[in-house]
């Protein structure tokens, strides 16, 4: 049964940075899309990144770009998010998605897309980033 753990969140102020990681376990990690969601106590999920298989497929919400940066490492079954400059609207638990990458095989710079969370075929737990205002 495969698996998705995250890990890396916790409490920091404002301006300061935090990697989240997604485990994937008994997954093939190199033909999955993987998505990292949140969601903000009172408000619906959003998707916050998202990185496909091929290069150059990253893409970002608005509120994001420029201060948070995807990536994976195949080898190790390891999602990252870089999060810097992080503001109070960034709290909320955060969890990775994967489902077999639809643009797999896709020319490099073909951007990835998202879609709800429970659309994919796994997502796991959690992890709560707080960002006091």
């Amino acid at each position: 049964q495969a698996r998705l753990v995250e890990s890396g969140g916790g409490l920091v102020q404002p301006g300061e940075s935090l990697r989240l990681s997604c485990a994937a376990s008994q997954l093939t990690l190199n033909y999955h899309l993987i998505v990292w969601f949140r969601q903000a106590p009172g408000k619906e999920r959003e998707g916050v990144s998202c990185i496909g298989s091929s290069d150059g497929s990253e893409n970002y919400v608005d509120s994001v770009k420029g201060r948070f940066t995807i990536s994976r490492n195949n080898a190790e079954k390891m999602v990252y998010l870089q999060m810097n400059s992080l503001q109070p609207e960034d709290t909320g638990v955060y969890f990775c998605a994967a489902e077999v990458d639809p643009n797999f095989r896709a020319p490099s710079g073909t951007k990835c897309m998202w879609k709800e969370m429970t659309e994919y075929e796994y997502w796991g737990q959690g992890t709560q980033v707080i960002v006091p205002s």
